[in-house]
């Protein structure tokens, strides 16, 4: 091989190496930037964040956003002697069927054995759109739930790589240490949410969520798959401990809508509680005993007396 060959080979690979040097450098750097960053991720990150980032529970509340903010997993530990996680997302991310229940087995501690289960029902998370035929065009289909393997890590840089879509630096600039958001996620699950109270902007906010469910019956009907699944999820519980079924309420207008068009889901509900020999608490005749922030989610400080009473119910069943 001629001598210029030789070295014009000799100074690419020497350049190559200066390259692949310099651009490892700028990588790790880059792994290093966001591995520090994401290590600030708290309640404050996003609504799911901490759900992928705790200890795996043993006594575990589910359901969807109405469960999220009005089931508090600290009042139900302090009456209970339990440490609770609220495991409930929202109705698009984590009604209930496969990939909640799926999800659930990964959530779970393994070694569970005495466990309290408190599964949060309405109409609408045992529901499906009418347009709905094939399973995969379930909304759930693009929940943070179906790809997520660990539930149990912190920093949980899965959940931030598959399902953050933010820049890695407002983890840092919004982290919880600077101030919560309105929206905060604490580590035991409970979505607390801070909003505006005055009579008037609560009006405006329960007359959209109404007309949101005039609008939603439209075109919902009950689904048989997910009342399948939710069967199956309370077999799966039973073996690791004692099931409750609590049915949330909303204000009297969503409640009513609820009725009209799902006349028969307390007798379903009903159904089902005798089927596993279950108890079955329905809440929703209440409504007036508790504050809403739009007609469909408790304010924080009902939450607190709906918890308590939840777990007085409980406590009460266990006597018997």
């Amino acid at each position: 091989m001629p001598i210029l060959e030789i070295m014009s080979l000799s100074i690419f690979s020497f350049n190559m190496k200066k390259f692949l040097i310099k651009i490892s450098v700028y990588i790790l750097g880059i792994i290093g930037l966001h591995s520090i960053l994401g290590s600030y991720a708290d309640g404050n990150t996003d609504d799911n964040y901490m759900h992928f980032a705790v200890p795996k529970p043993q006594n575990i509340i589910m359901g969807d956003s109405r469960g999220s903010q009005a089931v508090v997993p600290n009042v139900l530990g302090n009456k209970l002697s339990k440490r609770f996680d609220n495991f409930s997302l929202n109705i698009v991310q984590s009604p209930y069927g496969k990939i909640y229940f799926e999800a659930l087995k990964r959530k779970i501690d393994p070694k569970t054995k005495d466990g309290i289960f408190i599964l949060t029902v309405n109409p609408w998370n045992l529901a499906l759109h009418n347009g709905v035929k094939n399973e995969e065009d379930f909304p759930e289909q693009k929940s943070p739930l179906k790809s997520m393997q660990f539930y149990s890590m912190s920093p949980n840089y899965e959940y931030l790589l598959r399902n953050y879509r933010r820049s890695w630096f407002k983890i840092y600039l919004e982290r919880a240490e600077v101030g919560r958001s309105n929206t905060y996620l604490h580590d035991d699950g409970w979505m607390e949410v801070n909003i505006n109270m005055e009579s008037d902007s609560v009006k405006i906010r329960t007359e959209e969520k109404v007309e949101f469910y005039r609008q939603l019956v439209t075109h919902q009907h009950s689904s048989n798959e997910r009342l399948n699944v939710f069967n199956d999820i309370i077999s799966y519980l039973q073996k690791k401990g004692k099931v409750y079924i609590v049915r949330i309420p909303a204000a009297k207008e969503i409640t009513n809508i609820e009725n009209e068009k799902f006349p028969e889901f307390n007798k379903v509900m009903e159904d089902i509680s005798a089927k596993y020999s279950v108890d079955y608490f329905d809440f929703s005749k209440n409504h007036r005993n508790y504050v809403f922030t739009d007609g469909n989610h408790m304010h924080k400080e009902s939450s607190k007396v709906f918890s308590a009473q939840i777990a007085d119910s409980i406590a009460q069943s266990q006597k018997n």
